[in-house]
């Protein structure tokens, strides 16, 4: 039996309407050879929560621009922990400001990728990090 990929969710929370950044991850990661979810716009952390879920993903990666980065990604955390979905990992690129990523990592982000960041640093952290379920 093949050894299953690892399955990430692509995700823009909130009201940022720009997802470039999100769709070039989302091609990086299938052509590594992940199996890849994107949401697509403005969605709500109890939307983003409730599909990786029902996709029984490993992984949530979510692209956010809009400043509201402070907000939206503990609420998404916090609703992972309240559904049991504790075990998937979540991470975040995007314009975040340095100062904010210690007390986004203590949220419970595991890693936050900023602008810049080359699409294989990504994927290799990935692979080090997120282990697909059986």
């Amino acid at each position: 039996m093949a050894e299953r990929r690892i399955r990430v969710l692509v995700g823009k929370p909130g009201l940022d309407g720009h997802d470039r950044g999100a769709k070039i991850i989302a091609r990086a990661l299938r052509d590594a050879g992940f199996e890849v979810i994107y949401t697509g716009l403005h969605q709500t952390p109890e939307q983003i929560v409730s599909a990786a879920i029902q996709e029984d993903v490993d992984c949530v990666a979510l692209s956010i621009l809009s400043g509201a980065h402070n907000t939206l990604l503990p609420a998404v955390r916090e609703i992972m922990k309240e559904k049991g979905a504790s075990d998937i990992v979540l991470m975040a690129g995007g314009v975040i400001p340095e100062d904010d990523i210690p007390g986004l990592k203590a949220a419970g982000i595991a890693e936050v990728f900023t602008p810049g960041t080359s699409t294989e640093t990504i994927v290799a952290w990935m692979r080090d990090n997120v282990t697909p379920h059986a």
